[in-house]
């Protein structure tokens, strides 16, 4: 086992030899200095794991000390040591990045407890994980022989992505390639669970239902509107609940959670689908025939989501909601700047939409999907990505300025994203959707089951152009490619992000409810 090296410096470092005894035998080095002065020469000459420091020391204090080891070393483990709890000092030593506060006398085991949170965190969190997991992995794989229900699968993703993400954080990754095993026969499974029972939650008034995206607006946001206070509905493109998982402690300093809830996005799920559901309140059929001048099919080349304000205005007026709201939609930076500068404006709005295009934002401009694949490899990337452009864009200023106001802020999605590694050849005519999750087509040639087939898309809700329209989805993460330039394609899109078939990441999709810390 690693011995740590620490540094104690205190003017008083005879009266700790019990304390220092009682480290060694605990596997730590420790070298005693008498000064804050000593402390400082020390670690200019050797290189230690952490420093302790008494904050009284005649002559250069603990905290003088502190700033010039840190100047020096900003990475360095200090440990402030006092008999003082005057907040001034404590506040000073914590705004110097103290990595722990210790108060006189000194308990061994709460010394030895600090030294373990600093020095063997990690290892100490890796192997809970790893045994967590081996426990959960059991549990999760017997749950796959069972008839699971649509609550149970929000369950199964839960703890899939929080053993994903504390699998991710650690130093070892022995058990990675087991938890991918796990979660690719999730995906499996979830596949099967979906195909059998999707057409039953869209036609059958009696079957055990999840929420869905063309419920969303009168379920989970509706019944929170108030004439005294706004609410903005914030459907940002392509979160994941990973990536919201990820972005959770940034937004948790501005607001609090009052409800995380779930719902399964339509298929296809994408933008032109699943999000004009939401905001029309209506499945793909029924706004193609209730509103056919707002409704562009697959058939048309214009943007598929340029009436999502009329929509939601008639979803609006349909429940006889009659407020003040306003909608917009975040494609460039500088348009997330403007909005900055408008979120004090629309407090007076009972309801205010804004959907904000992530994959824009993120490259900034629309960029090839090879950008994404070379900043993003891999989902460990993409969620430290997520992460990078949130901390940095204009949607955390307005956030910022949301929380500022007595306001309750809904987030969502519209779907996720997969990152897909298996091609599955398809042939279609040259009016076939270019979408590589899902195909819509007459005549789709395909070979092969791993696939979900919908030859009838009015039993999916789903318009179609002629009488041999079919809807073909790709399942787990696989990708449509076709015979001609097979490999020059399939090289290009392996291992980039896509949407618009059935997966977890792509049907399962979280709704926050927050509210702002200044109401």
């Amino acid at each position: 086992m690693q011995r740590y090296n620490i540094l104690w410096a205190d003017d008083e470092i005879d009266l700790l030899k019990a304390h220092i005894l009682f480290l060694d035998k605990k596997g730590y080095n420790v070298t005693p200095v008498n000064s804050g002065a000593d402390a400082i020469d020390m670690c200019e000459k050797q290189n230690f794991d952490v420093v302790f420091l008494d904050e009284n020391m005649p002559g250069m204090s603990g905290l003088q000390a502190l700033n010039h080891i840190k100047s020096s070393k900003p990475n360095l483990p200090v440990v402030m040591i006092t008999k003082s709890e005057e907040e001034h000092i404590m506040e000073e030593a914590i705004g110097a990045k103290i990595a722990d506060y210790l108060i006189k006398p000194l308990n061994p085991n709460q010394i030895l407890l600090s030294v373990k949170k600093i020095l063997d965190n990690k290892r100490l969190i890796t192997e809970r994980t790893n045994i967590s997991y081996q426990q959960e992995f059991r549990s999760i794989a017997s749950a796959f022989n069972s008839e699971l229900s649509h609550e149970e699968w929000i369950d199964i993703y839960k703890k899939l992505v929080f053993y994903e993400l504390a699998i991710n954080s650690s130093d070892n990754r022995d058990m990675a390639e087991v938890f991918d095993m796990q979660k690719t026969e999730a995906n499996s499974n979830f596949v099967r669970f979906v195909s059998q029972n999707y057409e039953s939650w869209l036609n059958d008034p009696a079957s055990d239902k999840p929420l869905l995206s063309h419920q969303l607006m009168k379920k989970k946001v509706f019944p929170y509107l108030d004439k005294d206070r706004p609410i903005f509905f914030l459907v940002i493109d392509n979160l994941r609940y990973d990536q919201w998982k990820i972005l959770e402690p940034v937004i948790q300093e501005y607001f609090t959670i009052e409800e995380e809830d779930y719902y399964y996005s339509i298929l296809p799920t994408t933008t032109a689908y699943a999000r004009n559901a939401i905001f029309s309140g209506m499945l793909p059929l029924e706004m193609a025939n209730t509103y056919p001048q707002f409704w562009v099919g697959e058939d048309v080349e214009d943007g598929k989501n340029n009436f999502e304000s009329e929509f939601l205005e008639k979803q609006l007026a349909r429940n006889n909601l009659d407020l003040k709201a306003s909608y917009v939609k975040i494609k460039h930076v500088n348009q997330g700047k403007q909005l900055v500068d408008t979120i004090p404006n629309l407090r007076a709005n009972q309801l205010n939409a804004i959907v904000y295009n992530f994959v824009d934002m993120l490259s900034h401009a629309r960029t090839d999907m090879a950008m994404i694949r070379e900043l993003a490899p891999d989902e460990s990337a993409y969620r430290s990505l997520t992460l990078s452009w949130f901390l940095h864009s204009p949607l955390l200023e307005s956030l910022k300025k949301i929380a500022e106001m007595n306001a309750r802020l809904i987030i969502t999605t519209d779907h996720g994203t997969i990152r897909v590694k298996k091609p599955f050849k398809i042939i279609g005519d040259k009016n076939t959707n270019t979408n590589l999750r899902y195909k819509q087509g007459k005549n789709l040639g395909y070979d092969g089951r791993d696939i979900l087939v919908c030859k009838k898309p009015e039993a999916f809700h789903l318009p179609k152009i002629n009488v041999s329209t079919s809807y073909v989805f790709a399942v787990e993460d696989h990708f449509f490619a076709y015979p001609n330039n097979y490999n020059y394609y399939v090289n290009y899109y392996k291992d980039t992000f896509q949407h618009g078939g059935v997966s977890l990441e792509e049907m399962i999709i979280p709704i926050i409810s927050l509210n702002s810390k200044n109401g």
